[in-house]
C-alpha cells in the first residue's frame, strides 16, 4: 500500500526535526527559542514542497540548506538583534557535557559574522564539501574557502590558548 504524502512528510520530519534543531542551535549561538521557530519555518517550506520532492536527490540535504537560508534571511531583519532582557533564557538540564565548553564556543560562534558561521556550521558540524556548502549558501566555492579561514581564525582569536584545552577534554 502507498504511502500518502502526510505520511511520508511525518516520517521524514520525525527523522530529521533533532538533526536540523542541533544545526540550528548552532547557527543561533544557542538560542533554543529562534533554533525551535527556524526549524520548524524550515519543515512548514519542506512540506509545501514535499509534493516535488522526488525531482530533489537529497532532501536531508535540501532542507539543511532551507535551514540556513532561512537563518541568513532571519538575520537580516531588523528585529533579529533585539534580545530580552527581564529574565534569564531555559537551558536544557545538563546531560553531564561540559558547560564551560558549550558556552566558550557558542560565545565565539556568536561573534562571528552570521554567514561566517553559516559556514562554520555546514563545513565543520554538517561536514559538507565546500562545493556543497557554496551551493547551499549561493556563493562561489572561493568565497567559502575564504569565509572558513576568516571564521576559523576569529574563533581561534576569541577562544585563544584554551582551544587546545578544549580539545582534550
Amino acid at each position: 500500500m502507498r504511502k500518502s504524502r502526510a505520511d511520508e512528510f511525518l516520517e521524514f520530519a520525525s527523522a530529521r526535526t533533532g538533526h536540523l534543531f542541533r544545526s540550528a542551535c548552532l547557527l543561533t549561538s544557542g538560542d533554543t527559542h529562534l533554533a525551535e521557530d527556524l526549524t520548524q519555518e524550515t519543515l512548514g517550506r519542506m512540506y509545501s514542497l514535499w509534493g516535488r520532492m522526488a525531482r530533489i536527490g537529497n532532501p536531508a540535504a535540501y532542507a539543511q540548506t532551507v535551514l540556513v537560508r532561512t537563518f541568513l534571511s532571519h538575520q537580516r531583519r531588523r528585529s533579529a538583534t533585539e534580545r530580552p532582557l527581564g529574565e534569564l533564557p531555559d537551558r536544557a538540564p545538563d546531560n553531564g557535557e561540559d558547560p564551560a565548553l558549550r558556552i566558550a564556543l557558542l560565545d565565539a560562534l556568536a561573534g562571528l559574522a552570521p554567514k561566517d558561521r553559516a559556514v562554520v556550521v555546514l563545513r565543520y558540524w554538517e561536514d559538507r564539501s565546500i562545493e556543497e556548502t557554496a551551493d547551499a549558501l549561493h556563493v562561489s566555492s572561493a568565497a567559502v574557502r575564504t569565509r572558513s579561514v576568516r571564521a576559523l581564525a576569529k574563533l581561534r582569536e576569541r577562544l585563544g590558548g584554551s582551544i587546545a584545552e578544549f580539545a582534550t577534554r
